[in-house]
């Protein structure tokens, strides 16, 4: 028999405010956000999907038993060129560096979803997105850096920012991108019985 919307709880496995943002454009607003604490160290030889699925899997593995009864998702993105995972930008220097690598070329956006359903099933699924980035000067470089919207996100840029002017084309989920596939979480959540 499907949950109700109404009558199980759904939480939000993550910090990310970009996560929540999205949720809600689908109608999903988590009744707890309650974010993980785990390692995201890259374990060495890890490929970007396999990252984001065990990333995923794990930070649902830490929320989901404080929360029996509910809907729980959690979630992993990173930013790949080739098989190397760009770092989120917590400062310029990493954030420039980033830029520099994709530059001209073609990377992966890589996203894990892990959703924990009420009754215990567990659905997880990795969503990859093609991007491309035009050739970028020095001096576009420096002026994103300047605007600040790099911070704490994946391979140093924001999609939904000033960063979409460095983007001709995508492949794939653009929400991905963002932080979440909106189509795979409808998809994976109406398949365990919730109803969005």
């Amino acid at each position: 028999m499907a949950n109700s919307s109404a009558q199980v709880p759904f939480i939000l496995a993550s910090a990310s405010p970009r996560r929540l943002d999205l949720l809600a454009q689908i109608g999903l607003r988590p009744a707890v956000v309650d974010a993980p604490h785990i390692d995201e160290a890259v374990l060495p030889r890890e490929l970007p999907g396999t990252y984001a699925r065990r990333i995923a899997q794990e930070k649902l593995a830490a929320v989901a038993p404080r929360h029996p009864g509910a809907f729980v998702l959690a979630a992993d993105t990173v930013v790949a060129l080739g098989r190397r995972i760009l770092p989120k930008a917590e400062d310029a220097a990493t954030a420039q560096r980033c830029l520099e690598l994709l530059s001209g070329r073609r990377h992966k956006v890589v996203g894990g979803i892990a959703i924990a359903a009420a009754d215990g099933r567990h659905a997880i699924r990795v969503v990859s997105t093609n991007v491309i980035f035009k050739r970028l000067e020095a001096a576009e470089i420096e002026r994103y850096i300047a605007g600040g919207e790099w911070y704490g996100k994946a391979g140093g840029y924001a999609v939904q920012g000033q960063a979409a002017a460095f983007i001709p084309s995508i492949g794939g989920s653009y929400s991905n991108i963002v932080g979440l596939s909106l189509s795979d979480v409808y998809a994976m959540l109406t398949g365990l019985g919730y109803k969005v």
